[in-house]
């Protein structure tokens, strides 16, 4: 006994599996991927050429052009920087600061800072730039 179509009928595909499978993928490629928070702070970053990418996973402190400094996109004071850092550092793996200036901080400011982020037992303190192409 054979079965025959008649030429008149239009098979129909099915889209709802493949909508499915998109919207699974979709949501696996959300979770599994990673964002870089960063504050949206205008900071003209000072240049060098020996900069380097920086991994996301370590803590940023900012500091802007009026020495307002940041931690975790929360305003923090100068003497108040060690142990907010210090508790950051005790929760986190890999124990590196980067500090992100503006380019017209005083330079005081900024070692001061640094020096804060080495007291609070990071053991990798890097101040961010932007590449210089020469």
């Amino acid at each position: 006994m054979r079965f025959r179509r008649k030429k008149d009928e239009i098979s129909d595909v099915d889209m709802s599996p493949l909508i499915d499978m998109v919207f699974i993928l979709l949501i696996f490629f959300m979770v599994s991927s990673t964002f870089t928070k960063d504050m949206k702070l205008d900071l003209n970053r000072p240049g060098a050429s020996s900069a380097s990418k920086s991994s996301s996973k370590v803590i940023r402190v900012y500091i802007d052009n009026q020495s307002e400094v940041y931690v975790d996109n929360q305003p923090i004071k100068m003497w108040a920087v060690q142990s907010k850092l210090r508790e950051l550092l005790r929760a986190s793996t890999e124990k590196s600061v980067l500090v992100i200036s503006d380019d017209t901080i005083a330079v005081e400011k900024l070692i001061e800072l640094v020096d804060q982020c080495r007291l609070s037992g990071a053991k990798d303190v890097a101040v961010a730039t932007k590449k210089e192409v020469g």
